[in-house]
């Protein structure tokens, strides 16, 4: 009775000795692969006009970029994209504000309309990319490239808009910071997604 008693704790033990070491292991690599990948994000973004930004708003989603160029450009442009979404939804809110001139109003609406137009090229370009194939990824590549840009061209036609002292100057201070630094984040998902065009030139 006692000996089956052993002979039962010991072969527990040893699973559980052996489920420890491989859960060490495994946590042993996740810092390896984790540090692999935001060197492998660092260094990506140091190509972007805006490297710290790039690097700020992509380092937190590490696990899934790992080091792959495709996965990096693919959550550029989703971070871009929910960013972009929280903008034109801020801006909407606060156009209904109460004690804004017509003029303020009027560039406001203006905005939201930019920024809702930026918000459809970048929902395809999106798209495209869970798409693309090799048969046709040069062809698919260009209308990605080719959204993205037309995405930071609206976004930059908004902030055109608060030009001027026509505006309450905390307004136009709270819009432009807003919606630059969303056209900063579009400008380096386009410059990750040329760099992953490239090494497939």
């Amino acid at each position: 009775m006692e000996g089956s008693f052993s002979s039962h704790f010991l072969a527990a033990l040893s699973i559980f000795l052996s489920f420890t070491s491989c859960a060490n292991l495994s946590s042993a690599a996740r810092p390896a692969a984790d540090k692999a990948s935001t060197e492998f994000i660092r260094t990506s973004c140091g190509t972007t006009t805006y490297p710290k930004l790039c690097y700020t708003s992509l380092s937190a989603h590490a696990s899934v970029i790992q080091t792959s160029p495709k996965l990096l450009a693919d959550t550029a442009l989703a971070v871009t994209l929910s960013t972009a979404r929280s903008t034109s939804s801020l801006m909407s809110k606060m156009m209904h504000s109460h004690g804004l001139k017509p003029r303020e109003v009027a560039a406001m609406h203006d905005c939201v309309e930019e920024l809702s137009d930026s918000i459809d090229q970048l929902r395809k370009a999106m798209g495209e990319m869970t798409q693309i194939k090799g048969s046709n990824f040069g062809l698919m590549m260009n209308d990605i490239q080719t959204w993205v840009s037309a995405a930071l061209t609206d976004e930059d036609t908004c902030t055109d808009g608060f030009a001027g002292n026509a505006m309450n100057g905390n307004l136009k201070t709270a819009v432009r910071a807003r919606v630059v630094n969303m056209a900063h984040m579009t400008s380096n998902a386009l410059g990750l997604i040329n760099s992953y065009a490239s090494l497939h030139n």
